[in-house]
């Protein structure tokens, strides 16, 4: 469930409205109270769904009791006390002028399919930034004997909540979040990913027929300018196949333009000496470490779009499919890097046009022609 406020508030009807959800919440939970035989028409929301315990107690009671007889329920308020003896039991804090409160400010029972959708929209959007919370959690846990696997892992079951999503708010083609995506962050290793860097290009620069086995690692794996070119400089040698050198290295760099921003000859000379290990080696390492930064910057794009309450679901499902598909093409380049195939969920084919509300019974089929 997402986080709520304590259920032993003593004034719940008291409590400032943090957000217009609990408004909207207020209005469902009275339109049923007034009229319970509207629950049959109220669909994709659960208890879990609202964003206060309270809230969450009163809909579970309106739920599971008996609805009343409605010639009945217009007389006296027995059916309400039960709600509000079965929702004390989860919110010790409810009280039968919180009820009232409730019937009072729903403007129209009739619209409650309509409540019902918003609150479903805002649950989407809250289940969306735990779920990508809980990635970039998974990122920075320095513990984790398998960090790869665990974070794309972590990864579909957050693309599993976004189809979740998709299915009861189908994309509109073209629809992006308005939040502009975060910056990209800085490791936290950044000097420990310079140094493999290091040796990786003077490994490289020493052994070239190794530059083949690593054909899948790319110039934006690197973490700085320099290394990413000189990347080049040692894949584009040995494409041609020229002879390969700290010299010729350093020669293609001053073609690219690598020196005119600061590094000078010798430094360069220096980086690509003090070859260590393998290519495939430190190549695998590099590909590793931007497999996590790639994964932090989805979890955090991802975080940036759904604690916007100006997203709809629709644009969030299509920010966030975007999003995860930049970490699915580092994935698979992963994949042919290390041999292993991790598992990955099937994905649905993707929506492009919106379908019929989840709270509202689908129309009759239209028939052909």
């Amino acid at each position: 469930m997402p986080l709520s406020p304590e259920p032993d508030e003593e004034d719940l009807d008291t409590i400032p409205a943090p957000q217009p959800v609990f408004h909207v919440e207020q209005a469902l939970l009275g339109a049923l109270l007034l009229d319970p035989h509207r629950l049959g028409d109220v669909t994709g929301v659960s208890a879990d769904s609202f964003s206060t315990a309270a809230h969450a107690a009163l809909f579970a009671a309106i739920s599971t009791l008996p609805p009343p007889d409605p010639a009945e329920h217009a007389k006296d308020t027995t059916w309400l006390n039960q709600v509000l003896a079965a929702g004390q039991q989860q919110a010790r804090g409810l009280t039968a002028s919180y009820l009232h409160t409730l019937i009072q400010v729903c403007p129209w029972p009739r619209h409650a399919p309509a409540y019902a959708r918003m609150v479903e929209a805002e649950h989407a959007r809250r289940r969306l930034r735990a779920a990508a919370e809980h990635l970039l959690q998974t990122v920075h846990d320095a513990s984790l004997p398998h960090p790869v696997q665990t974070v794309l892992a972590e990864a579909d079951a957050l693309a599993a909540v976004v189809d979740d999503i998709a299915a009861r708010f189908p994309p509109r083609a073209g629809v992006l979040p308005r939040t502009p995506p975060p910056p990209p962050a800085i490791a936290p290793d950044y000097a420990e990913a310079a140094q493999e860097e290091q040796l990786l290009l003077a490994t490289a620069t020493a052994h070239p027929a190794g530059i083949e086995s690593v054909r899948w690692l790319l110039p934006e794996d690197f973490t700085q300018p320099l290394h990413a070119g000189l990347w080049q400089c040692l894949t584009t040698l040995e494409r041609r196949h020229e002879p390969i050198d700290p010299v010729t290295v350093l020669w293609e760099a001053q073609q690219r333009g690598l020196l005119e921003h600061g590094s000078e000859p010798g430094d360069v000379l220096c980086l690509l000496a003090g070859p260590v290990g393998s290519v495939e080696h430190w190549g695998e390492r590099t590909l590793q470490r931007s497999l996590l930064a790639a994964a932090d910057h989805v979890g955090r794009r991802i975080e940036a779009y759904a604690s916007d309450p100006a997203n709809t679901p629709f644009q969030l499902v299509v920010g966030a499919r975007r999003a995860l598909a930049d970490l699915g093409a580092i994935r698979t380049r992963w994949q042919h890097a290390t041999g292993r195939i991790l598992p990955q969920r099937p994905r649905p084919a993707p929506t492009t046009r919106a379908g019929p509300p989840t709270t509202a019974a689908a129309r009759t089929t239209r028939a052909t022609r």
